[in-house]
């Protein structure tokens, strides 16, 4: 209810995020249309992206997309992917082992080779390169970035094109090599059927009792891992059957896709331009990186290179997770694994950050 009341007073940010979601759900069906990997959420993010910023004389001053509306729907992705949430997943541990193998040597060879595209080609200063060149933990790569004296516009548009590059690119590749659009626009969903409504009110009481597990627990990413333990738990042991309407997929596809393309508020073309190409360099290369561990896991121990794939994609685990939960890739399993890159991505930065300050230039 407060959520909706600090929208309501707030009338020129209501109407003009309203406005976005309505836009965005517009790009959704013209990319579905084209025939375009996982439509609502890139339909959303794209056309989001080119309003803001041809428009932007048109956007409200301070406006910001609603972080409490975002969280909502990243507790019902959250949800959604703990009620896939199997024993199997937790028994194999053999097959875990090697992947979560993957995941830390990916760690270090993607920040290894962000660092010297950024100081070698993009001639960032060293504390800058450094934090722009994290695969993951966004909040904390820009809180200790700007606390080591990096130019802190460009590390967050940086982190921002990271992610947004990724949840492009791993779609349109994965596309290409099927053959066929991936996502929504082919029909694949959270579950074969059509799906009960009655299970929409169930996900929103689980968003919100694990947003507060965790919160007072404290766990990393805690808007999607607190719904995600809850409803595993509740799913697991009997006590609820999720089984919500495709839709639902589709709808958080455009409020994540929005919340995306609004990023690119503010930033200026000149910025943007030389941000861009190096970012898309250093997409390109880690997603490099991933596919050719992704092969070696897959041959190790035969667990899907699908599934690999997006584990040992640099995006978001919330993004992540939705392109998991829209490709039903094992979403549960993807975002184990992002969820430990990015607490791995953490220490890492901690330890070999601190080292490198002290260092020479």
């Amino acid at each position: 209810m407060s959520l909706v009341v600090d929208l309501i007073r707030a009338r020129p940010m209501f109407w003009f995020t309203t406005g976005l979601l309505v836009l965005g759900a517009l790009g959704g069906e013209v990319a579905k249309l084209i025939g375009l990997p996982l439509p609502w959420m890139l339909g959303s993010l794209l056309s989001t992206a080119v309003v803001v910023a041809v428009l932007p004389h048109r956007i409200p001053v301070g406006f910001r997309f609603s972080q409490r509306f975002r969280m909502v729907f990243i507790s019902i992705i959250g949800a959604m992917i703990g009620a896939q949430l199997t024993l199997d997943v937790l028994t194999q541990w053999r097959p875990l082992v090697f992947s979560l193998l993957g995941v830390t040597v990916f760690v270090a060879l993607a920040h290894g080779w962000n660092y010297w595209l950024f100081r070698r080609i993009g001639r960032f200063d060293k504390a800058t390169a450094f934090y722009c060149g994290t695969p993951g933990g966004l909040i904390e790569s820009i809180t200790l970035g700007e606390a080591a004296g990096a130019e802190i516009r460009m590390l967050t548009v940086m982190q921002f094109l990271r992610i947004i590059l990724v949840v492009t690119l791993v779609p349109l590749g994965i596309s290409i090599v099927e053959g066929h659009p991936v996502g929504s626009a082919d029909g694949v969903g959270f579950t074969p059927g059509a799906g009960h409504l009655s299970s929409i009110p169930v996900l929103l009481v689980i968003g919100g009792v694990g947003l507060l597990v965790g919160r007072l627990l404290r766990l990393p990413a805690a808007q999607l891992v607190g719904p995600l333990l809850v409803s595993a738990v509740l799913s697991g042991t009997g006590l609820i059957t999720l089984d919500p309407p495709n839709w639902v997929i589709s709808v958080a596809q455009v409020v994540i896709g929005v919340s995306l393309g609004s990023r690119f508020i503010g930033v200026t073309g000149r910025l943007l331009r030389r941000a861009l190409g190096l970012s898309l360099v250093s997409v390109i290369g880690m997603l490099g990186i991933g596919v050719t561990l992704a092969v070696i896991l897959n041959a190790i121990d035969g667990h899907s290179i699908l599934v690999l794939i997006l584990s040992l994609a640099p995006g978001g685990v919330t993004e992540m997770g939705l392109v998991a939960l829209s490709l039903a890739a094992n979403p549960a399993l993807v975002a184990f694994h992002h969820l430990y890159r990015i607490i791995l991505t953490v220490l890492e930065m901690a330890v070999v950050g601190r080292w490198l300050m002290r260092s020479g230039p």
